[in-house]
């Protein structure tokens, strides 16, 4: 395919981006499916061109190659012969146009073909995975903790051990697929494996099913499972429970269990990622004078000290004494100072709050000076 562009066999510019050749290539490759142009050995001949530049300009390396060099630059990756349909490497990324070769899919099974796709293992199917939230409190976010849920799924089938037949006896071999699970189609150059439609890709048969599980090997049930939940578990965090989804049909595995962990908000705590917030109101003499405060923190009470002329907001920072994430990093603790303005005065606190401004000058009001100088200054323009 030396004197073919690869550009132009898919309809896209030199400088197109990975998704726009994808785009462009399952465009062509619908164009010239082989169901659609049965009996076209012309679009037989296209898909395979046309899947031949996808390989190279899906690819890095090759593309590099083949805008250096041309189709000779690429010509040693496919061999002497040239390409081949064992050198595809995207059956997978396109299995549903390939699996409609027959007619709408495989029904399960997986795609076979010159591309080397993977075949489906023959048995039960494989359980289906679940999912359950659990809530807690912020402080056993932190320090972590076990709870207890519940589960209704499936589970093995106690009486048939999973097996789905009757105890005593035992599941045949599927005489249809020899007890491969899969039947084998072709279709000029391609070949598809589908699931058994006798044992339903099982590769045997159950004739006598099991009385408690009507031959499915599982049963419903309500399970008891205790949940450890680490410390320093964020709120939205997921955690797998691995085999504790539902059992599968016939002895397959089970499914996975995944758990949605949320955190209630807490009274006076705010979490930011591994750091904690906290605000702490002081009066406002003792912010004007200065005063030694006890400050919560989610590992303890710690004595903070607060200098003189503290205003409200002002961040203090204590090191290490933020929440330790899985990780082993612990984050640190910012204790916001909120200067509380007294309320319901009496008409004495009045009159000396009122002798006390009139005796303050501007010089113990640094920041309403700023403010003040600052308004005049735009009017002034």
């Amino acid at each position: 395919m030396a004197s073919e562009d690869y550009y132009e066999l898919l309809g896209v510019s030199k400088n197109a981006s990975a998704d726009e050749i994808k785009k462009a290539y399952r465009k062509q490759a619908l164009k010239f499916h082989p169901d659609r142009n049965k009996e076209d050995k012309h679009a037989e001949e296209m898909f395979k061109k046309v899947s031949e530049a996808y390989e190279v300009l899906s690819d890095t390396n090759k593309r590099q190659m083949y805008d250096q060099f041309g189709a000779e630059g690429v010509k040693q990756q496919f061999g002497g012969g040239g390409f081949q349909w064992s050198n595809f490497t995207h059956a997978d990324e396109f299995s549903d146009i390939f699996e409609s070769f027959f007619g709408g899919g495989t029904g399960g099974g997986i795609f076979e073909s010159f591309f080397g796709g993977r075949r489906s293992r023959s048995g039960g199917q494989r359980g289906s995975d679940l999912r359950a939230g659990i809530e807690i409190d912020f402080m056993e976010a932190v320090n972590g903790t076990q709870k207890e849920i519940k589960i209704n799924k499936y589970e093995s089938c106690s009486v048939c051990k999973g097996s789905g037949a009757e105890p005593g006896t035992k599941p045949s071999t599927c005489k249809h697929c020899n007890g491969a699970g899969q039947v084998r189609i072709t279709q000029g150059f391609f070949a598809v494996s589908q699931p058994c439609p006798v044992c339903k890709g099982r590769g045997k048969v159950i004739e006598n099913p099991c009385k408690e599980c009507h031959g499915e090997g599982r049963v419903r049930k309500t399970k008891k499972l205790k949940i450890k939940i680490p410390a320093g578990i964020d709120n939205n965090s997921r955690l797998k429970v691995a085999g504790e989804g539902e059992a599968g049909t016939q002895g397959a595995p089970h499914g996975n269990l995944y758990v949605i962990i949320s955190v209630k908000e807490h009274e006076i705590f705010m979490r930011d990622g591994n750091n904690v917030v906290c605000d702490v109101p002081i009066s406002f003499p003792k912010a004007a004078m200065g005063c030694e405060i006890e400050a919560p923190t989610v590992q303890g009470s710690v004595m903070l000290k607060v200098p003189a002329g503290t205003q409200s907001g002002k961040l203090f920072r204590l090191r290490g004494k933020g929440i330790k994430n899985l990780h082993g990093y612990t984050g640190d603790h910012f204790v916001r100072i909120i200067v509380e303005t007294p309320a319901n005065l009496t008409k004495e606190q009045q009159e000396l709050l009122q002798k006390f401004a009139e005796a303050c000058g501007e010089s113990v009001h640094p920041q309403s000076k700023s403010f003040l100088d600052s308004v005049k200054n735009i009017f002034k323009k």
